[in-house]
């Protein structure tokens, strides 16, 4: 399921399932929580953080994780720290090394509905996030469902379900970064960036190999 190798000598493809939930603060810090249910690693999550200065950090919780994570996307700082996520109900509950979150997730509007819609093996393969490309890249949200990633790899983002983030609390090596806020300006860890608007996105994301 993680791991697949297409025909005619293809690169192989890794796929990686589960969440990922993009947080905008009035602090000028952006957030990516990535909750990976099932990958080529196994179960793990990780947070891509990008501060008001620019800087660009992620925290991983396995050296094998962050040199994964980290030779797909763009950082300046790589730490390699335990990453826990707990869900109850509607809340969500993050602790990784300095960064503490807590956000709640609201009901699903039209787009979250439609989406649960569609056949899990359609939003598992990569002509569907090609073809949902299209209508992403008119929306302004900075929003990409393909593209080329680091090391010559290549990305597809299948969207299989949407929720709005509710109310947000974080902090950060020990100082509160506000309250919730857009995205903006976009995050710049790889070809897209994640909706303006606070939201937990469930996607399947296959990563195709580089040389």
């Amino acid at each position: 399921m993680s791991r697949t190798r297409g025909t005619s000598g293809r690169r192989p493809r890794l796929r990686f399932d589960g969440w990922i939930a993009g947080i905008g603060t009035s602090s000028g810090t952006r957030l990516v929580l990535g909750h990976w249910q099932r990958s080529p690693f196994g179960p793990f999550s990780d947070v891509m953080i990008e501060r008001a200065d620019g800087e660009r950090l992620l925290l991983a919780p396995s050296h094998r994780t962050a040199d994964f994570v980290g030779g797909t996307y763009t950082f300046d700082t790589v730490r390699v720290v335990p990453v826990d996520v707990s869900v109850a109900d509607d809340t969500w509950t993050v602790t990784a090394g300095p960064l503490d979150v807590r956000f709640t997730t609201g009901r699903r509007g039209v787009p979250g509905l439609m989406l649960r819609a569609v056949p899990e093996a359609l939003a598992a393969r990569p002509a569907w996030a090609a073809l949902s490309n299209w209508p992403a890249h008119l929306m302004p949200t900075h929003v990409r469902t393909r593209g080329r990633a680091g090391v010559g790899r290549r990305e597809w983002y299948g969207v299989r379900d949407m929720r709005p983030v509710g109310v947000v609390s974080a902090v950060f090596e020990g100082h509160d970064l506000g309250a919730m806020a857009p995205v903006e300006p976009p995050v710049r860890f790889g070809f897209g960036s994640v909706p303006r608007k606070p939201t937990l996105t469930r996607v399947t994301t296959t990563v195709q190999l580089g040389p």
